[in-house]
């Protein structure tokens, strides 16, 4: 009899410590994985962030060039300017 309960206690105790072991290895995993998605949106930002400052810089740069060539158009426009063929037109 004596047995039997020692080997009830010993599968008990086996047993608790297997899901002891089980739910730390889970909760491990866990956080593993949460750090993984974290460092993964920090890279998404960091990679956004470089992306909105070279679409800033462009649209600088692209705007800056459309600026100079609008006034420059504006000029012409304000010159009595005669091209070639307007002899014709007229």
């Amino acid at each position: 009899m004596i047995e039997v309960i020692a080997a009830v206690a010993g599968a008990s105790i086996s047993v608790a410590a297997m899901g002891a072991m089980g739910f730390t290895r889970r909760n491990d995993e866990a956080r593993d994985a949460v750090i993984r998605l974290t460092s993964a949106v920090e890279h998404i930002a960091t990679q956004l962030e470089i992306l909105h400052n070279d679409i800033r810089d462009e649209r600088k740069e692209t705007f800056g060039r459309l600026s100079g060539v609008e006034q420059r158009v504006s000029k012409l426009e304000g010159k009595d300017i005669k091209w070639e063929g307007q002899e014709r037109r007229n």
